[in-house]
Formats: structure tokens, sequence, C-alpha cells
């Protein structure tokens, strides 16, 4: 699903909670955007690592399947959105913070999410290649949690500032960067979301790239 960048969000909008546990579809691996909003609320984070200008792993040639990362390193990845946008970036996940759970209240989702703790995973992007990627949305990013079972998604279509992620500005071409954010839900307190994965094409959801 593509996130729309503008819009309040309401309860029809929300598009419930799903596990994108499934399949890649078109555009950002594949098709669907799975991008989801960052914003910070007060509380700290679980994990961060936020290098001013975060370079590559290893040699900086293209990050194989499966390959882990440490929060605050960045993954040289392919990249494609669409049907013709195609390019290369560095993707780093720069921490994975713990919400509250009076944070999802605005979305009136109520027994949905009842018990549930929102993290709020971080990510930047930079574009590496010589293509223009504005508009494009970097999505296919989800938490994990501690025994590295997938986290529940929470799409948002709209706004949540708690969370925001937006499409590529215009204009981003090589050299510019970007930040996002995708929500996770713990099932309860007791169960933190440990890390988080990218399985946009050519990546595939349980063999993407790692950071934690």
């Amino acid at each position: 699903m593509r996130r729309t960048a503008f819009g309040a969000i309401s309860l029809a909008a929300i598009g419930a909670l799903a596990l994108t546990g499934c399949q890649n579809g078109d555009g950002n691996g594949g098709g669907k955007d799975a991008s989801t909003p960052p914003a910070i609320g007060s509380t700290p984070p679980t994990h961060s690592a936020q290098p001013s200008a975060p370079a590559p792993a290893g040699d900086g040639g293209t990050a194989k399947a499966g390959q882990s990362f440490k929060i605050g390193e960045a993954a040289q990845i392919p990249f494609s959105y669409g049907t013709t946008t195609k390019g290369t970036i560095a993707l780093t996940v720069t921490s994975i913070d713990q919400g509250q759970p009076g944070d999802l209240a605005p979305l009136k989702l109520g027994d949905k999410v009842k018990g549930k703790v929102p993290y709020y995973v971080r990510y930047s992007i930079k574009n590496t290649g010589t293509t223009d990627l504005a508009y494009a949305s970097v999505g296919h990013i989800k938490g994990l949690l501690g025994d590295g079972t997938e986290a529940q998604d929470l799409m948002v279509i709209g706004t949540f500032d708690k969370c925001p992620s937006e499409p590529l500005p215009k204009g981003f071409t090589n050299g510019h960067t970007a930040t996002g954010c995708a929500v996770a839900l713990a099932p309860s307190a007791a169960t933190k979301v440990a890390s988080a994965e990218y399985w946009g094409d050519p990546y595939t959801l349980g063999k993407g790239l790692i950071w934690k």
C-alpha cells in the first residue's frame, strides 16, 4: 500500500494492522510501499547510533541477502520504485525507539492495538547513484522481536507525528539524504522490538538485510 503524504488520519484510512510477512509486491521491492512514519516521543531510544556521515559497510559493495549490520551502519543497495525509477542508495537504520501505548490513541484503533507497544524504526537514505530518485518511497522495513520473529506492522495512511515518513523530495540526486520511519508493534510491554529488516527488491522477507 502506498502511503499518502498528506491528509488527516482516520480509522477508515488506517487500513488496520497487517503482518507484512507475505511477499514482495511492485515498486520499491516489488510495488507495495510499506513506508510508515518517525517522530520522537519522550521515551529514550532502545537502540541508537546516528553517525553524521555513515559509510557503507565493508568495501562499499552491494550488501548481500541475509547480511547483518549494526544500528547506525550503512548498507549499499540497489533500489527500484515502480517500473522506471532505479538507482543505488545507502540505507541506514539509525535507531529503534520504544514508544508508549498512548501514542496510538490518535489512530483510534481501539482493541486492535490494546496491550501493544509501538516501536519506531528510524532510517536514513542517501542517494549514492547517478539517477534522480525524486518522489520515490523507501519502504519494506519491518521490526523483529528479540527471538527474530516478525513484529506486527502498523500501516498508516496520512500523517503520524510520532513516526513521520515522506516520499523522497524533488531533486533527490547523488549525495542527497532523507529520513524515514516504520512502526512496529510489540505484543506486550514484556517483549521488545530488537532489530529491523529491509526486504525490498532484490531481497525477500526473511532473507533481507538485518540491523541490530
